[in-house]
């Protein structure tokens, strides 16, 4: 089982719904197009950085569902795929990190910002 983030460099959404509107469009865009990987805005390639030196993408103790993170980006958006044993806290910190870095958080499971 694995527990989904997704965190993105945009505009705050109006709400939940909107959020999610927003999600699937840069989804659909960004990660599950056919086209080569768009380059990293800077915000979310630092995001990406920081995690990763949090919680390295190797070894037993990975956090990661689907390492490399930065596999799982593209242009202004990445996808976080956690183990769902490390949920929890590594969610929380992405999330908190992502508040740092001025993005966005989405729980595309539960359809709603994370704070």
């Amino acid at each position: 089982m694995r527990y989904d983030l997704a965190v993105w460099d945009g505009e705050q959404p109006l709400d939940d719904g909107a959020a999610g509107l927003v999600f699937d469009e840069l989804y659909e865009r960004y990660l599950e197009s056919e086209e080569a990987a768009v380059p990293l805005l800077p915000r979310i390639d630092a995001y990406a950085s920081a995690l990763i030196e949090r919680y390295p993408k190797d070894g037993r103790d990975s956090p990661w569902a689907s390492p490399p993170v930065i596999d799982e980006a593209s242009g202004p958006i990445v996808y976080l795929l956690m183990s769902y044993v490390r949920a929890e806290e590594v969610s929380g910190y992405a999330a908190s990190l992502a508040r740092e870095y001025g993005l966005m958080c989405h729980d595309p499971q539960g359809e709603a910002l994370r704070s």
